[in-house]
């Protein structure tokens, strides 16, 4: 076995979005590789001890699907750790399928935390890189890695905003000169959509679907406005009296309705960012306007909708799935923007 300090001269340094939803994988002057759900699936024994069975879309596609001693287990929540072995389990998984025909090592690690995250969790996601290879771990803010990857100037002195709405949380962030000039963060995203979704289906048509139809149904024909044209979709389900499957039809008005409260809780985040940020970056805003950012960007007129509700200009990132591992991932590729954000 090669020493440890022998090892890490042949790593290849990693920059990873641990996200609700999604984590990816960054490798240093190789690209993205690696965009797996934050799920995993184990079997318990007799002992209670657990043995991993899948993760990422191996596991994803056993939810509902489990006999009693295997669980599926989904390691995030609200953007932070909530079972710290599954997260370790995850991480190594994930970060050997990233290295894939190359040394393992022992990389140094940068990863996005949301940046409401308490000391406690950021020590717990520390802990987790660690646990998993890394030889040194940083972490760089979500909505700065963000802003990096959607290619606003962060280091420059002009103000830069950027909402990262993700599965687990909402995040607004106003950036300049490489700092945080603003930032809050809100528990809730995309997850919170899909479950809207589940009791929306429940109590109008007495229907159970599980929550990776309701994300299906959301990403089909979710909408941020009820707009005159109306989408319909086929979904089928348990139905609650009588037990049995059954097929119903849901048009897009009733799916906008569902997620109207997670919407509402974007809107007066933003809102409130703009109230609360200086008139000198307001006035950059105007001319440089908000990056939307994370999966929930993609919501169709989320865009329109905040653009009305605020006046300024709003466009969706290029790839805003992405733009947390390829922001953090730009960031370990060129030295001088690490060292700035870092410092």
């Amino acid at each position: 076995m090669l020493p440890r300090f022998i090892k890490r001269r042949f790593a290849n340094d990693l920059a990873v979005d641990l996200g609700t939803a999604n984590t990816l994988v960054y490798v240093k002057g190789q690209g993205l590789a690696v965009n797996e759900p934050s799920v995993i699936a184990v079997r318990r024994n007799g002992r209670g001890d657990r043995r991993v069975l899948a993760v990422g879309k191996e596991a994803k596609m056993m939810v509902g699907r489990t006999p009693g001693n295997i669980e599926v287990i989904r390691p995030m929540k609200d953007g932070v750790i909530a079972d710290f072995e599954g997260a370790e389990i995850m991480l190594r998984q994930l970060i050997r399928k990233a290295h894939t025909g190359r040394n393992l090592g022992w990389p140094r690690i940068i990863v996005g935390v949301p940046s409401g995250i308490t000391p406690v969790e950021r020590n717990a996601v520390r802990e987790a890189a660690h646990s998993a290879g890394a030889s040194d771990v940083f972490l760089i803010d979500q909505a700065i890695a963000a802003a990096i990857g959607a290619d606003l100037p962060v280091t420059e002195p002009a103000c830069s905003m950027v909402v990262d709405i993700g599965g687990g949380t909402t995040q607004v962030a106003v950036m300049s000169l490489a700092g945080i000039v603003y930032s809050r963060s809100v528990r809730g995203g995309g997850n919170k959509m899909d479950d809207a979704i589940m009791q929306y289906v429940k109590q109008k048509y007495n229907l159970l679907i599980g929550e990776q139809f309701a994300e299906s149904i959301k990403t089909t024909i979710g909408n941020a406005l009820a707009d005159e044209v109306v989408e319909y979709l086929q979904i089928k389900g348990l139905h609650i009296a009588s037990g049995i499957p059954r097929s119903i039809t849901i048009d897009s008005h009733g799916v906008c309705e569902a997620i109207s409260e997670s919407v509402k809780v974007i809107v007066e985040t933003v809102k409130q960012a703009l109230e609360e940020i200086p008139p000198e970056l307001s006035a950059d805003l105007i001319e440089r306007g908000i990056v939307l950012t994370g999966g929930v960007a993609l919501l169709k007129n989320l865009d329109r909708l905040l653009h009305r509700e605020t006046q300024v200009p709003i466009r969706v990132a290029d790839d805003p799935l992405s733009a947390v591992a390829l922001g953090a991932g730009k960031a370990l590729d060129i030295g001088d923007i690490l060292n700035q954000i870092l410092n």
